[in-house]
């Protein structure tokens, strides 16, 4: 049997993290990730044309966590009210993942007044974990008792990993929240370390992985190396999980940052090329459709119709019947245009008081990165 590995006691904040190393990932990264964001500076209303971007980052994130809903099923079940035909297991799934969108929407809205801070994580876990599985976990406070990471039902002694201790994590945690405000050579290597430590220290019942990850957004937010905390990296930690767990779990057992450091900034400049293109094919859809529709409905909602299924790209015709933005008469037109186009398709054809359902496939196939729908 293998001897779990503990917690790095006493080497927080890492002295030994070879930079020289380090420096030819270091430009490559910051590079993809100014790329990046100087798309999204290009993008006037990054909200809407990005919703199916941030879900699916929610989707991946909670997915690395062991949920198994897709991204299609999340946006079917917010254009459901009754969801008949979906098990209660998925419905958990789907919420958690919601819940997730939430807790990034809602700490973007604090950082507005605060600093990345202990309070502005403790509000997004209360969020993450507020009705869901995991909601009699404590939601928003830090563990009183140890944890340990491993196989389902492990007992400590079978466990990979066991976290800090709980009689000394507070500390901890606010030794953590210092690093995130203090001076180090490099800004990306320095929130690697910030996640990794904090996957480490492991401070919730649960919720501590989709947390670290949410955390790397906020942070280059704060930073101002991101304009809006719409950097997706869940998709790069899912394709090289195994290398992922690997590289964290090295840095207690062997002390080695600077290895995950370049794991970490690999992660960062691979995601922010992806990060890159999704948009810049999400931008290039909106704007073929934008002249399309303009030119195919021949009325002056049309921009409004193309918003309304960019942020919503699964939705019940009365949703879209009810949108403030276009008078009731003009939607059933519109609609029809659209589905007799062939830019919207139909999930569910209307039966009884049950609305049809529709689907944008183009945008959700780009968001997926391969022709699901």
């Amino acid at each position: 049997m293998s001897v779990p590995t503990h917690y790095h006691y006493d080497r927080f904040p890492p002295n030994n993290i070879d930079y020289r190393e380090l420096l030819p990932l270091i430009g490559p990264a910051h590079d993809a990730l100014a790329r990046y964001d100087g798309k999204l500076s290009a993008i006037p209303n990054s909200n809407i044309l990005l919703t199916p971007l941030t879900t699916q980052e929610a989707v991946l994130s909670s997915r690395i966590e062991g949920t198994q809903a897709t991204m299609g099923e999340v946006f079917e079940y917010e254009a459901e009210e009754d969801a008949e035909g979906i098990s209660e297991e998925k419905k958990g799934d789907i919420n958690e993942i919601l819940n997730y969108r939430k807790a990034m929407w809602e700490a973007e809205r604090a950082l507005a007044n605060l600093p990345l801070c202990q309070r502005v994580i403790k509000q997004a876990h209360g969020i993450l974990l507020d009705g869901v599985r995991g909601h009699g976990k404590a939601p928003g406070e830090y563990r009183k008792n140890s944890n340990w990471i491993g196989p389902p039902g492990c007992s400590i002694d079978e466990a990979r990993f066991i976290p800090i201790s709980s009689e000394k994590l507070p500390e901890a945690m606010g030794n953590w929240e210092k690093y995130i405000h203090s001076n180090e050579p490099d800004k990306l290597i320095q929130l690697g370390v910030l996640h990794a430590e904090f996957e480490a220290l492991h401070p919730f019942l649960d919720g501590n992985g989709r947390l670290g990850r949410m955390l790397v957004p906020l942070y280059l937010t704060e930073q101002g190396l991101i304009q809006r905390p719409l950097f997706y990296i869940s998709a790069y930690f899912e394709a090289n999980r195994d290398e992922y767990y690997r590289r964290l779990l090295l840095i207690s057992k062997d002390n080695d940052w600077t290895q995950w450091c370049k794991f970490f900034l690999h992660a960062v400049a691979e995601q922010a090329k992806e990060n890159l293109e999704k948009t810049e094919a999400i931008l290039e859809l909106y704007e073929k459709k934008k002249s399309f529709i303009i030119e195919l409905t021949h009325s002056q909602y049309g921009i409004h119709a193309l918003d309304f299924i960019f942020s919503r790209p699964v939705f019940k015709a009365t949703d879209f019947n009810s949108c403030d933005a276009i008078p009731a008469p003009t939607t059933k037109r519109i609609i029809r245009v659209l589905r007799d186009s062939g830019i919207i398709k139909t999930l569910r054809k209307a039966s009884g008081r049950r609305s049809a359902i529709y689907i944008f496939p183009e945008l959700l196939n780009i968001a997926e990165g391969l022709p699901v729908f």
